[in-house]
């Protein structure tokens, strides 16, 4: 039986809600959403969606870190925006750390995210071969 490792970056919430940042399995990494806030929880790049895509993707970079993975084990994003008239600018952070990776992904417009302030949510699943 495969065991559980669990990446937790401290924040309050994840106790509060119950999950881990990321969880492997084996070889899989699941990585939560995953939102533009610094290492204390505040929203960085308030009403930049490209700051806010970019954030996340170092914190998404951070938590497969910690998980022994890396970006180019990615195989599937799921991008969160409260507003898909926005697209473009989290689009061109994500082609910055995915260009050549490639990963499957989908970009879906939700009503709202957890603060008000966060415009982007990222959930990535990677397979360390």
């Amino acid at each position: 039986m495969n065991e559980r490792l669990r990446v937790a970056t401290g924040t309050p919430w994840e106790p509060i809600v119950g999950y881990s940042r990321a969880i492997r399995v084996g070889g899989v990494v699941h990585v939560s959403g995953t939102t533009a806030t610094d290492p204390g929880g505040k929203v960085v790049g308030v009403g930049d969606p490209y700051a806010q895509t970019v954030q996340a993707l170092r914190n998404v970079e951070r938590a497969l870190e910690q998980a022994g993975a890396h970006l180019a084990d990615v195989v599937r994003t799921r991008i969160y925006v409260t507003d898909i008239s926005r697209w473009e600018p989290v689009g061109r952070a994500h082609g910055e750390f995915f260009g050549e990776i490639r990963p499957a992904t989908s970009m879906v417009e939700v009503s709202r995210l957890i603060d008000p302030a966060m415009l982007v949510e990222i959930e990535a699943e990677a397979i360390v071969s």
